[in-house]
């Protein structure tokens, strides 16, 4: 019998080891680091007290990393991006890891070396800008073009340019974190085809690729045909999509077996494998959380929906796009004759966390990003200190 799931529940995150709700003092509203204040799926919590409750903790499958291990997880995802996609893939081409951001940053040290570059689009999450001067390589960097109702677009000829002969990575976002843009096929192909054109290797960030809104579709750009898949590693994780982030399982898809074996290369001694807990959490919450799924999307769409209203018609400094992807919110808040930076501002006056659009790079200046992955009456609460600190301001 399907499980109906309350989003409504305040769940009490303080006394937990929890990073988004005990870096602030206990007065403040966290609505910044990127995960949900919801119950994860049942059959995971179920298949993690069978896993605590066997007691022994020994190495797990996986560790090598060969395809003939873990089976029937791989044969999970094999099946889920076919369904989802029509993305063929076969079991050598998944690599599982521990996290997206350690993945990417690999990439940087598999395909970029300190006389080459890796591109990004700005305002971008900040381990995605951050990523070269991680890795000890050059950055180049192009804006994406705020339009008029507040999402982005591509200056094609912006992107272009920035792929110099030094670039050798491109890391793309999308759904692009933090503005919320899910990049349509024919924008896929072009970036793709140029980056094809200028020997550039696509590193695609797609760990929000389950949270897009049903007026959307996501699209893998690995998937749109051979040529791009050959050029292509793909991110993908259950870990923002049934809010397990903490356990860290994630997985690449290489389908090129020169770029599979180039990035397990640069893996050696660096990158553990996912340990078993984060391992067994994430093949339950693929095989069982589907219906979890789709009960927090309509929760989050509605969530987004309130939000869109509720700052255009009481918040009339602030602006923001519709969200097509991801649960954050972009808000724009140059107009709002805040003297300084928004995030202290909102943080002093109106006692709530954002993250300070500013460590997003180039186009983040005057910008917030809000997590609107909570309950409504979280949501509510902290809007409302947002129109007080307004007002009073």
């Amino acid at each position: 019998m399907p499980i109906h799931y309350n989003f409504d529940q305040i769940i009490d995150r303080r006394h937990s080891d929890s990073l988004k709700w005990n870096h602030y003092d206990e007065d403040v509203i966290p609505m910044w680091v990127a995960d949900m204040d919801f119950v994860s799926p049942q059959p995971v919590i179920d298949a993690l007290i069978e896993q605590v409750e066997h007691g022994v903790f020994g190495y797990p499958q996986g560790i090598a990393g060969l395809p003939n291990e873990l089976p029937r997880f791989r044969q999970l995802i094999i099946d889920r991006l076919a369904s989802m996609y029509n993305w063929e893939i076969k079991p050598q081409d998944i690599i599982f890891l521990p996290g997206v951001v350690n993945s990417f940053n690999l990439a940087c040290h598999a395909f970029a070396s300190p006389d080459q570059a890796v591109m990004v689009q700005t305002p971008v999450y900040h381990p995605i800008l951050k990523a070269a001067k991680t890795t000890g390589v050059q950055g180049k960097e192009m804006e994406l073009t705020r339009l008029q109702d507040g999402c982005y677009g591509i200056d094609w000829d912006a992107f272009e340019a920035s792929l110099s002969s030094q670039t050798s990575l491109f890391i793309l976002c999308n759904p692009h974190n933090p503005v919320g843009k899910v990049f349509h096929k024919d924008e896929l192909k072009h970036m793709a085809e140029i980056c094809l054109r200028h020997n550039v290797v696509i590193c695609s960030d797609e760990i929000h690729s389950d949270l897009v809104f049903p007026e959307h579709q996501h699209t893998p750009i690995a998937s749109l045909d051979p040529e791009v898949a050959d050029n292509t590693i793909t991110l993908i994780a259950p870990s923002k999509t049934f809010n397990i982030a903490g356990l860290q399982c994630s997985f690449a898809v290489i389908q090129n077996e020169k770029l599979r074996k180039r990035f397990l290369e640069a893996r050696k001694g660096l990158l553990p494998w996912v340990n078993m807990i984060g391992m067994r959490a994430g093949e339950t919450a693929y095989r069982y959380g589907q219906d979890w799924l789709e009960q927090v999307m309509d929760y989050l769409q509605a969530n987004r929906d309130f939000l869109y209203a509720y700052v255009r018609e009481k918040l009339p400094g602030l602006e923001m796009g519709l969200p097509e992807g991801t649960y954050l919110a972009w808000l724009d808040c140059r107009k709002a004759g805040i003297q300084g930076n928004p995030q202290k501002f909102f943080l002093e006056k109106g006692r709530v966390a954002f993250n300070d659009g500013a460590d997003f790079g180039p186009g983040g200046e005057g910008f917030v990003r809000l997590n609107f992955a909570c309950p409504r009456a979280i949501l509510i609460e902290g809007l409302q200190r947002l129109k007080t600190a307004l007002d009073q301001h």
